[in-house]
């Protein structure tokens, strides 16, 4: 309920000695750092009121830093937000909601992401002249037999269900119709007598729809997919609610971490889908990189050269002519 003016020193000094080296921040206002009393009091994500607190937070980070900082990034990888901390809770605050959580905290911080936005846009955009955008995280998701739709199908439903969860509502207004329509089904099955995914009313869609000066991807490989029936019965999951199975090649670079295999064309893949999905947005590559292969005394790195000459030169051939900055994950080591 205070500003902490430590913190607000702290992060003008930070600004400042940027600019000072010609360094143009762009600064993320949420990277998974909820703090700790609005999960306990509130339960996070999972409340409404996290919209509220959010978009205070937002305008003081507006009105302190908003002379210098012309970029904004609401939030950092939402996916892994609700997923890994409402579904699987491998990431804080560890919940394991399953088929349920995930949903309800993604469907809240959409709703505070086009909160902020509207935020800047009526109050601070005028004389600041900032943008504000999002940055989503999202693996390629490839159909193992070309010729079988079935395939292709799963392999589309994979996208949306990573990157269209999040892209779909603030570009389009709605979430994916596949994924209104498989957790609906599912829901049905398990005798709810309403989906498991939330809905946006005609007022909020229309709210929503539009809130992103730009796209931020993070990107980091890539999935062969195939079609996978998962019964209802099996209880209510994020993951089974999309009827597929996820694979990789085994000749495919093996990871420093277990999700990461080095897949450069995918990333090439990846961009031609936001650029015809959501109407060539502008975009900054937030995150693409790699983790340690090995542990190394000496600089052992050929290894993240290779990824990143790979990923990169797939970005630079590509047809989306709209990408404008690209950010390697990452120039500090990340524990």
């Amino acid at each position: 309920e205070q500003v902490n003016e430590k913190g607000i020193k702290f992060y003008n000094d930070t600004i400042n000695s940027l600019l000072e080296n010609k360094i143009i921040p762009i600064v993320t206002l949420y990277h998974w750092d909820l703090p700790q009393v609005l999960q306990e009091k509130y339960g996070g994500w999972q409340n409404i009121s996290m919209i509220s607190y959010f978009n205070d937070y937002a305008n003081l980070c507006f009105e302190k830093f908003g002379d210098r900082v012309k970029y904004w990034i609401t939030f950092n990888n939402p996916w892994a937000i609700a997923e890994e901390g409402y579904e699987t809770g491998e990431h804080a605050p560890g919940l394991k909601l399953s088929g349920v959580g995930a949903y309800k905290a993604a469907h809240h911080i959409i709703k505070t992401h086009a909160k902020v936005w509207h935020s800047y846009n009526k109050t601070w955009r005028s004389k600041q002249q900032g943008m504000v955008g999002i940055s989503l995280t999202s693996a390629w998701g490839e159909p193992v037999d070309l010729t079988s739709q079935k395939d292709i199908e799963a392999a589309e439903r994979y996208v949306q269900f990573y990157l269209g969860w999040f892209a779909n509502p603030i570009y389009s207004g709605d979430y994916p119709e596949v994924m209104k329509n498989y957790v609906g089904r599912k829901s049905a099955q398990q005798g709810l007598g309403t989906s498991r995914l939330p809905s946006f009313s005609v007022q909020e869609k229309s709210y929503i729809k539009g809130t992103s000066d730009f796209l931020g991807i993070s990107h980091f490989t890539t999935r062969y997919i195939i079609e996978k029936n998962y019964s209802a019965f099996q209880g209510p999951s994020y993951h089974t609610d999309r009827d597929l199975a996820e694979l990789v090649d085994p000749k495919w670079p093996d990871p420093g971490s277990k999700w990461l295999y080095s897949v450069p064309w995918g990333f090439r893949r990846l961009l031609n889908f936001v650029k015809t999905q959501y109407g060539n947005p502008l975009i900054y590559i937030t995150e693409n990189g790699v983790s340690e292969k090995l542990q190394c005394i000496q600089l052992c790195d050929e290894w993240r050269m290779d990824y990143l000459k790979g990923y990169i030169n797939e970005l630079l051939k590509g047809e989306v002519k709209m990408v404008k900055g690209y950010t390697v994950w990452s120039l500090l080591d990340k524990f």
